[in-house]
């Protein structure tokens, strides 16, 4: 199961990596083109992060769900006290890492779009001042 979030937090940080790129002043015109380009097509392919995060907010509440109750002190031992208190900051810290994911995925693909359209217009209006 480790081997899950490990790659949801590498897409998390690819996604970040991807934004930060796009969103940096660059001047110099191929490599800010070559950025778009390469962002524009691992679009698609990350959005297999949401059913991907879906499954495990799923995994999460099934484990939530079928834990095993201390309703009091005197019912656990602390050995299986401090396992419950384990596996519930573990699925905090999961839920949070799937939030994370989430709004990284949706921040890249508005600021994509935003991206392609300045594009777009900047190049309008080279045409429209090299055509008079």
């Amino acid at each position: 199961m480790a081997l899950e979030w490990v790659l949801l937090s590498y897409a998390a940080a690819a996604e970040a990596m991807m934004v930060l790129l796009l969103t940096l002043p660059v001047t110099m015109n191929p490599l800010r083109k070559g950025v778009i380009s390469v962002t524009r097509n691992l679009l698609k392919p990350f959005l297999s992060v949401i059913p991907f995060c879906l499954f495990l907010l799923m995994d999460i509440y099934w484990k939530y769900e079928t834990r095993p109750s201390c309703r009091s002190p005197e019912s656990c031992n602390p050995t299986e006290l401090m396992r419950h208190q384990k596996s519930v900051l573990k699925s905090q810290r999961n839920a949070l890492l799937i939030a994370l994911a989430l709004l990284l995925y949706w921040l890249l693909y508005a600021v994509t779009n935003l991206v392609i359209q300045a594009e777009m217009l900047s190049e309008r209006v080279e045409k429209l001042n090299n055509s008079d």
